[in-house]
């Protein structure tokens, strides 16, 4: 049976792509108190345990096949030590929405990869979808760089974006079989903290600014974006497959432009919303070509 969208579907839907687009505010507030590296890596041991806590409490398995040890090791590796680390380095010279803007266009990156280097088919919708999305990207970009944006900053998150889509095309593997998600999910939290204590002990002196802000934004990012968003997602791939839960995507540069606008007062031009929408629309065009592509 094919399946459908759903009340339950849509929530779990609309819940996800605002978590995931509010760590971006989250991080900013974090990386003005505390080294990007160091409070990454403590926060996926964090995260880890929790998982692997959680796992055990649910009987899970801690043994993996070769296939899940080989994907969980790229993803841990690309998402969380690369993307997540990139991010929260960029974020001390760059805004949380532009940010959030620049990872949003993963699905697109994906898109592009696997129709030009997978020999994925995608429908001249998608391809629009793809012309749009990434013009859209060039409109904020063009008004940003005359605003004086961190080249160094944007370059990073670029990095974290196409780091993001490595990690995204392993994800089936590490994922698929076993009923061990939460092994799976812990392993991959302890291996992104592991790639980066080295850089962090290497590069940052381990000091930061206590404040209320900073524990609550910690917090929120730890188990929040990092433990519930990672539930609530595998809830919905289950419950509508992958690549519909992955059209709520297109919600991100929304969402992540809106709550760095609410708690962190960043301002928002004409030439911002414009190329939000455009990318926006986009996405939504890239995943609904995804979803009517005849299957051979």
């Amino acid at each position: 049976m094919t399946p459908r969208m759903d009340i339950a579907a849509l929530l779990m839907g609309l819940t996800f792509a605002f978590i995931w687009s509010s760590a971006f505010t989250s991080a900013r507030i974090i990386v003005a108190s505390a080294p990007p590296l160091a409070v990454s890596s403590v926060r996926f041991f964090l995260a880890g345990c929790v998982a692997l806590v959680i796992a055990r409490a649910l009987g899970q398995s801690f043994r993996l096949t070769r296939n899940q040890w080989r994907a969980t090791i790229i993803f841990g590796t690309c998402q969380n030590a690369l993307y997540l680390g990139l991010n929260f380095i960029a974020m001390q010279w760059i805004e949380a929405g532009l940010a959030s803007i620049i990872a949003s266009t993963m699905p697109l990156i994906v898109a592009l990869i696997g129709w030009m280097m997978l020999g994925d088919r995608l429908p001249w919708s998608g391809v629009a979808g793809l012309v749009l999305g990434f013009g859209g990207v060039l409109v904020i970009m063009g008004a940003r760089l005359e605003a004086g944006v961190s080249l160094p900053g944007v370059a990073l998150c670029i990095m974290g974006a196409l780091a993001l889509a490595v990690a995204t095309l392993s994800l089936r593997g590490a994922t698929s079989g076993g009923g061990n998600l939460w092994v799976v999910l812990g392993y991959q939290m302890l291996i992104g903290s592991a790639c980066l204590v080295i850089p962090a002990a290497l590069f940052e002196t381990w000091a930061y600014t206590p404040s209320t802000g900073l524990t609550l934004a910690f917090l929120y990012t730890v188990f929040i974006p990092g433990i519930t968003a990672t539930w609530i997602w595998f809830l919905l791939v289950g419950r509508i497959g992958a690549v519909k839960a992955a059209t709520f995507h297109f919600l991100n540069p929304f969402f992540g432009v809106l709550v760095a606008w609410v708690f962190l007062d960043e301002q928002i031009g004409v030439m911002d919303i414009l190329g939000v929408a455009v990318i926006a629309v986009g996405i939504l065009m890239v995943q609904l070509a995804k979803q009517n592509v005849p299957r051979i």
